[in-house]
């Protein structure tokens, strides 16, 4: 009988199931919605219910649609956004909503209510923080407990456990949610959201009592062995495998966040050197290497977060996708473009790409010479590591047809791209040698942005064979853990190839230097307004 595996990817707005054969092709793929709930600006939660029955949906929507029988599924690996899941006994779900909505009991990676308690953990200056940058992002862990412990204590006090969502989507699939016995994690989810220390196998016990977080080191909320992505985790418990409409005796990996599998997909033989981008929503740049590297304002170094012998530096833009949405949605000339794009029968993106080009022959000049945009709308992430950071604009006029917003879209990609330059100029002043990009997610449906990377980085970018990348990350970790290959990098090397390579047009060098220059300055004038008006 024929090898397949699962990959299921929990992401922000959908879960997504895929099956894959044994040389990494995706036979099928389905998608479900889900819920997310804004009970206040800056918080965003969601439903551990919600999203598991939507998994089940898409997982036999897949599996049908691969016309293969559901007991040939040899594995399942899980990722899933870094997102907080607070469960009480026997698994039911414990609000983390000031609205006590006990259905709402995950904090979301992009809710933003914990920003003065990173900063609070960053103030320590406490030496584990070497290992996340030296700074401290409310999209992590530790700041999330910290404001539920100190504004909902008693809904602190009733969840009985924490898991990262990756790890929940796992216990809940083997049913290690009754309460016997605490649910194993990943090492991924706790060295890179939780500031567990991998390297040394422990917690940096004095960082959480001088928190007043220590309590949770002798309640489930924190215990639970801690294993490597792609470990055995179990075999799906009964109740799952009829869900799913697959065998118990299916084997389901240790997960990944959702960021690292894309990156475990597009490893190929080959991942020092290279910088994963994986860029969607948001975006996550992950950089192997075989020692230790310190970047200011980067997380990491982890150890075994993706591989079990390296460790990652792990850059990050807080709005990608999403900035280009918004400023598409924002403009009086979105109602337009979308009427025009469905009457031409394609993407509104593809139409704007089109109009570029159009315009970019009429001018034979940089279209954004003189409008640029800062990319902070949701704060940095990496490598200034400042979440009160917000977005600029500089060269605005008063167009308002689609020409107008085309170019404003341009000089957002762009600004978007310089992001990521930002990133790897930082990773290869700290001991990374940063050669090529290889890319995943929304960004590989879009060759204006593609070109835009490439050009604004001076880098090659390598574009995967089977372009659903984080869903193979996943199957990778299933077919790790059933044993059809003895570690990641051989089903990375395995399963994984290169499509086609973009290589920078170095003509327009001189134009993104100059780019980056203003980008980087008009940080340095945010910086300046701020202090101009908080002079009394």
């Amino acid at each position: 009988m024929s090898a397949y595996y699962l990959g299921i990817d929990v992401g922000s707005a959908s879960v997504r199931a895929g099956v894959f054969d044994a040389r990494g092709c995706c036979l099928a793929q389905a998608a479900c919605e889900i819920a997310q709930y804004r009970p206040r600006p800056g918080f965003v939660e969601q439903s551990s219910d919600n999203i598991w029955s939507q998994c089940v949906t898409a997982v036999r929507e897949a599996v049908s649609k691969a016309g293969i029988d559901g007991e040939a599924v040899r594995a399942i690996g899980f990722d899933a956004t870094c997102s907080l899941v607070a469960l009480g006994e026997q698994g039911a779900p414990v609000s983390v909503s000031p609205d006590n909505d006990d259905d709402h009991n995950i904090v979301m990676w992009m809710d933003h209510r914990a920003i003065e308690e990173a900063r609070e953990i960053a103030a320590t200056g406490h030496p584990s923080l070497k290992y996340i940058g030296g700074q401290v992002s409310p999209e992590l862990e530790l700041p999330k407990l910290l404001w539920l412990c100190r504004q909902r204590p008693d809904q602190f006090e009733r969840a009985a456990l924490f898991l990262d969502l990756a790890d929940f989507m796992v216990a809940r699939a083997i049913g290690d949610l009754d309460g016997a016995h605490e649910p194993e994690r990943s090492v991924c989810t706790q060295v890179c959201k939780w500031l567990y220390l991998a390297h040394e196998g422990r917690w940096p016990e004095d960082l959480l009592e001088r928190l007043g977080l220590d309590e949770l080191m002798s309640r489930p909320a924190m215990q639970g062995e801690i294993r490597a992505p792609g470990s055995r985790a179990g075999t799906l418990s009964p109740e799952a495998a009829e869900a799913m409409g697959l065998s118990p005796e299916t084997v389901v990996a240790t997960g990944l966040i959702d960021a690292h599998a894309g990156a475990l997909g597009m490893l190929g033989d080959d991942p020092e050197g290279s910088l994963a981008v994986i860029a969607g929503t948001s975006a996550c740049h992950i950089a192997f290497s075989h020692d230790s590297c310190f970047v200011p304002g980067v997380w990491g170094p982890y150890w075994g977060a993706v591989l079990p012998d390296g460790w990652i530096n792990e850059g990050g833009q807080s709005a990608v996708g999403a900035l280009i949405d918004h400023v598409i949605a924002d403009s009086r000339a979105s109602e337009a473009l979308m009427t025009a794009a469905d009457a031409a029968e394609i993407s509104h993106f593809e139409l704007l790409n089109r109009r570029l080009d159009a315009l970019e022959e009429e001018s034979r000049d940089e279209l954004t010479r003189h409008l640029h945009v800062l990319d902070y709308h949701h704060g940095n992430r990496s490598p200034l590591a400042d979440a009160s950071l917000t977005g600029m604009i500089s060269g605005l006029t008063l167009d308002r047809d689609i020409d107008g917003l085309a170019v404003r879209y341009l000089a957002t990609l762009q600004a978007v791209c310089l992001g990521t330059r930002h990133i790897v100029e930082t990773l290869n002043a700290n001991g990374h040698a940063i050669k090529r990009l290889r890319l995943c997610g929304g960004a590989l449906k879009n060759a204006r942005w593609l070109k835009e990377l490439s050009d604004t980085t001076g880098l090659a970018i390598e574009l995967p064979e089977e372009r659903e990348t984080v869903l193979l990350g996943s199957a990778m970790l299933a077919a790790t853990a059933c044993g059809d290959h003895p570690g990641l990098r051989q089903a990375a090397a395995a399963m994984s190839a290169t499509a086609r390579t973009i290589l920078p047009d170095m003509t327009r060098q001189n134009f993104f230097d100059a780019k980056y220059r203003v980008y980087r300055q008009m940080h340095a004038d945010q910086l300046r307004y701020r202090e101009l008006m908080n002079t009394r």
